[in-house]
Order: structure tokens, then sequence, then C-alpha cells
């Protein structure tokens, strides 16, 4: 691994490695079935959340090297990582925002811009991919104004509530990224 997750400051958003007031942010919202849905996960067997998923939870993004909990005004509201593989100079990329009520406010591509920022500034990859149900439009659209690109499909390759869901692959190359910084770094940095 090439660096452990530094602190990056956006305009709305703070990524930063998890704090023990985190758990209580997380157990504070309640499980959207939506959210379930955008995972891929089973909305008729949702469980509660407890303490102990709670802590589970953070710590599982502590021990990530490259995996933040995203702050905005102040609590916890989901993570972002980043998976390298080294022998490629590539990523996988991955986002939560466990918080309903934060969405449709342009977070998520703000955390995604800051994401790309490090990837392609700090790491110096050379590509940044991820997958995302079909059906999560608002990802899709999301990931598609921050630059990525539409390589392909999995038909059918994930079984959810009884149903075949297709999901999509995305990438982002370093050229691509270089070409629309700019805004990017204008949009998103404080600094």
């Amino acid at each position: 691994m090439k660096n452990a997750a530094p602190v990056i400051k956006g305009m709305n958003v703070i990524l930063r490695k998890p704090k023990d007031s985190d758990i209580f942010d997380y157990l504070e919202v309640q499980v959207s079935k939506e959210l379930i849905r955008m995972y891929g996960g089973n909305t008729k067997r949702i469980g509660s959340k407890t303490l102990e998923k709670a802590q589970k939870f953070i710590q599982s993004i502590r021990e990530n090297e490259l995996e933040w909990c995203v702050e905005y005004e102040g609590k916890m509201i989901g993570q972002a990582r980043l998976t390298v593989n080294d022998g490629d100079n590539r990523a996988r990329y991955a986002i939560g925002i466990f918080d309903p009520s934060v969405w449709g406010k342009g977070l998520g591509t703000e955390i995604t811009q800051l994401v790309l920022h490090y990837a392609f500034e700090e790491l110096n990859l050379h590509r940044v991919d991820l997958r995302v149900l079909e059906y999560n439009k608002r990802a899709i659209k999301c990931y598609e104004k921050c630059g990525f690109v539409k390589e392909g499909v999995e038909r059918e390759g994930a079984l959810i509530e009884g149903k075949y869901e297709t999901d999509v692959f995305m990438s982002i190359l370093d050229r691509e990224y270089y070409e629309i910084k700019e805004k990017f770094i204008k949009m998103i940095l404080l600094s």
C-alpha cells in the first residue's frame, strides 16, 4: 500500500479516519430500505442496528488503510474506500452514504471528486473503477458527472430478492481525470 488515508477537506465534507462518536452517529440513523436495495441487500430481512454492529462497522473502516468516514456538518454520514492494486496501478472505488436526509445535496459527487483527486494526484494511479447496480440511477448519474465512463455490464449477475439484477462497470483513467480536473478543483477543494 502506498499511503494511509489522509484527512481530506472539501467544501462541505471531510474525509477522515473514524472517531468514537461515529458509532453513535451511525446508530442515530434508521435503516433505510432504499439504501439496502442500492447496496444489493435484502429489504425483507432488515435487522435493527445494534451497538455491536455499529462498533464492527466503524472498526472495519478503521482497519482499511484507504477507507474514510465521511463527515458532514459535524456528523458521520457515510464512508468511502479505495482498494488499490499496486501491481496494475489501479483501484476499486466504493462509497456509501447511509443517512438518507443528506441524499440529493451533491455530497456523493463531492466525495467522489475528492477521492479521485487523491487517487490520481497523490497515489498517481492510472485507473479507478467501480461496479454499481444498474437500477441505482442516482449513483450512476453521480459517477458520470465525475468523469466515469460505462465500460460494460454483468447481465443478471446478482440475485436480489428473487430477481436477477445487472451490474454496470465504470472507470475513469488518469488522462480523463486530468482533462476535467480544473473543474473538480474549483468545485471542491478549499485550498
